[in-house]
């Protein structure tokens, strides 16, 4: 199985940066595509972005555009979710999550999660 394991949670003010890690291991697919998801108290997981490996094509949930950025490093198998002017809005548990394939935006079409790490923004 693959192995994700994420980092860069924390406690922000409304405005500030932060920027999650997503670090993965083992067995990987010959094409796929790497994911972030948030899931808030009483709300069910939703799309945030999400990117192909080979081919950097990248897809951004309309809350987010232009304020959140999905990039990699091949040398260390990490997918980076950079977040800047972030809202109360945007707290919640971030979840990275790896697809065979391309794009998509449904929580079920991927195969393995993260554990998630919790964003917390301050009004």
């Amino acid at each position: 199985q693959v192995q994700l394991v994420e980092s860069g949670g924390g406690l922000v003010r409304a405005g500030d940066s932060l920027r999650l890690s997503c670090a993965a291991s083992g067995r990987t697919f010959s094409s796929y595509a790497m994911g972030w998801f948030r899931q808030a108290p009483g709300k069910e997981r939703e799309f945030v972005a999400a990117l192909t490996w080979s081919g950097s094509s990248t897809s951004y949930a309309d809350s987010v555009k232009g304020r959140f950025t999905i990039s990699r490093d091949n040398a260390k198998n990490t997918v980076y979710l950079q977040m800047n002017s972030l809202k109360p809005e945007d707290t919640a548990v971030y979840y990275c999550a790896v697809r065979r394939f391309g794009l998509d935006r449904r929580p079920t079409a991927y195969d393995y999660w993260g554990q998630g790490t919790q964003v917390t923004v301050s009004s």
